[in-house]
C-alpha cells in the first residue's frame, strides 16, 4: 500500500509521470519484478484504455497479493492522487494569478521530462544489452517513425514487435526438430 500510495501521491502530471516513480517503487526498493517484467508490464498497460498507473498497480498489486493486493494497490493509487487533485486545483485556481504559483507550476514540467528520459535510457540499455545495440536501435527508430510519422498506435505497435520477436524464435525451434 505504501508504495503505491507513495507513487499516487508524488506522481504530479497524470499516470506517465508515475511510471518512474512506481519503476522505483516496484523493481529498485521492494524488487517484486525485475527490469524485464516491469516493461513488459508498462507496454502491456500500454496497450490496453484507461490510466496507466492505475493499470500498472492493479496488476502488480494482484501478483504481489492476490485480489486483496490488486483492491489495496489500486485504493492507494487512486484516492491520494483524486483527494490532492481537488485540494490543489481548487488552491492553484484560488491563487493562479500570482507570479510564484505560475512558475512553480511550471517548473514541475522539466522535472518530470527528466525522470522520463532516465526510464527511457534504462530500457534503451536493457534493450542493447538484451537484443544487440543494431537491433535495439533498429526497432528504436523503427517505433519513432510509425508511431510520430505514421500515426500507428502504441499498442498496435507493441503486438507488431512481439510477433516480430516470436517469428525468427518459432523458425529456430522448427529448424532444430
Amino acid at each position: 500500500m505504501i508504495a503505491f500510495f507513495r507513487s499516487g501521491i508524488l506522481g504530479f502530471g497524470g499516470g506517465p509521470s508515475a511510471i518512474p516513480l512506481v519503476h522505483q517503487e516496484v523493481v529498485k526498493k521492494y524488487k517484486w519484478m525485475d527490469e524485464e517484467e516491469f516493461s513488459d508490464t508498462l507496454a502491456l498497460a500500454n496497450t490496453m484504455p484507461g490510466p496507466i498507473a492505475t493499470k500498472m498497480a492493479g496488476y502488480i498489486g494482484y501478483r504481489v497479493g492476490g485480489i486483496l493486493g490488486g483492491i489495496i494497490a489500486l485504493l492507494a493509487t487512486v484516492a491520494p492522487t483524486a483527494l490532492m487533485m481537488i485540494f490543489l486545483l481548487q488552491l492553484l485556481q484560488a491563487f493562479k494569478d500570482i507570479p510564484w504559483v505560475q512558475h512553480m507550476s511550471a517548473s514541475v514540467v522539466p522535472v518530470v521530462a527528466v525522470m522520463l528520459a532516465v526510464m527511457t535510457w534504462d530500457f534503451i540499455k536493457k534493450s542493447g544489452s538484451s537484443l544487440g545495440w543494431k537491433k535495439a536501435i533498429a526497432f528504436l527508430a523503427g517505433s519513432l517513425f510509425i508511431m510520430e510519422f505514421l500515426n500507428i498506435h502504441p499498442g498496435i505497435l507493441i503486438v507488431l514487435m512481439i510477433l516480430i520477436a516470436f517469428i525468427p524464435e518459432r523458425k529456430r525451434e522448427e529448424g532444430t526438430s
